[in-house]
């Protein structure tokens, strides 16, 4: 009897290669703030992580994520739906140009936000003298770079699916005497669900961590507009080793319980959806 030959290594040497590359890219890395976390006691290490002006930091990288990631899941679905379901001119290219937050240095992201959302700035001027409400060195301007760097994650993962869904569903509803709404939420959004929890969790996980679009436009005031990361620049630049890791440290936690909450979720998810089908 011919046994099928894989065109791929087998399962031992693809493991060993997987591991090899993991230890060497993540896991080498990551080990080397546990390390440099180590040389601190356990009440040094407690007292750095908590102290007042850490926890701010904590707070504002947290709190405008999490703002952003769900503006970013309203934004990110209708630009998938426009992408997905309409033919214009143009659309190639603005379908190119959601990626660019992914290609564009943050660092010239971050110039080009704070230019154009400061008080004299063509957008931030607009809103100052119209609503007195001032973007730049604000948690609004973080905001904004957030959503402009986490926008492709919700994109980039509700348009696939949006491509796969067979429009005879939607068909079907309408003749069934369902109106648009109910068919976007009966039939439409619980296939696209999962897509939108995994877009969210992706952009609020990179956002937590956004340091070069961010501090331009953060104005960077203690207990206000100070991100984590950029708290950790400050050790750093102290050469408080110790201290910075632990910072970097506590922000890898945050992101491993995000990115555990959000495969719980997911997979919840497509239970229900799989067991309604």
């Amino acid at each position: 009897m011919n046994r099928h030959k894989s065109v791929i290594p087998g399962f031992g040497i693809s493991m060993g290669i997987t591991i090899t590359i993991l230890s060497i890219v993540v896991l080498i890395p990551l080990c080397s703030l546990v390390v440099f976390s180590a040389k601190l006691s356990f009440s040094e290490f407690v007292y750095t992580v908590t102290r007042p002006r850490i926890l701010s930091g904590y707070f504002v990288s947290i709190s405008t994520a999490f703002i952003a990631s769900l503006v970013n899941v309203v934004m990110g679905i209708i630009l998938a739906w426009i992408l997905v379901r309409y033919d214009f001119k143009g659309k190639r290219f603005i379908d190119g140009i959601i990626e660019l937050p992914f290609a564009l240095p943050t660092a010239v992201a971050g110039i080009s936000l704070t230019h154009l959302t400061t008080t004299n700035g063509w957008v931030g001027q607009i809103f100052y003298k119209l609503f007195g409400i001032q973007i730049a060195y604000t948690r609004i301007g973080i905001t904004v770079a957030l959503i402009f760097i986490g926008i492709p994650f919700v994109v980039r993962s509700v348009q696939p699916v949006l491509e796969k869904i067979d429009i005879q569903y939607e068909e079907a509803a309408f003749i069934l005497g369902a109106d648009a709404k109910t068919t976007f939420t009966k039939v439409i959004f619980p296939e696209i669900l999962p897509a939108i929890i995994s877009g969210f969790t992706l952009a609020f996980a990179r956002c937590i961590g956004e340091y070069g679009s961010v501090v331009f436009i953060a104005g960077n005031t203690p207990y206000e507009t100070e991100i984590a990361p950029l708290l950790i620049m400050s050790e750093l630049q102290e050469y408080d080793y110790s201290a910075a890791t632990s910072i970097a440290l506590v922000m890898l936690g945050i992101s491993i319980v995000i990115l555990s909450i959000n495969a719980i979720v997911q997979a919840s998810v497509s239970k229900r959806v799989n067991g309604k089908i």
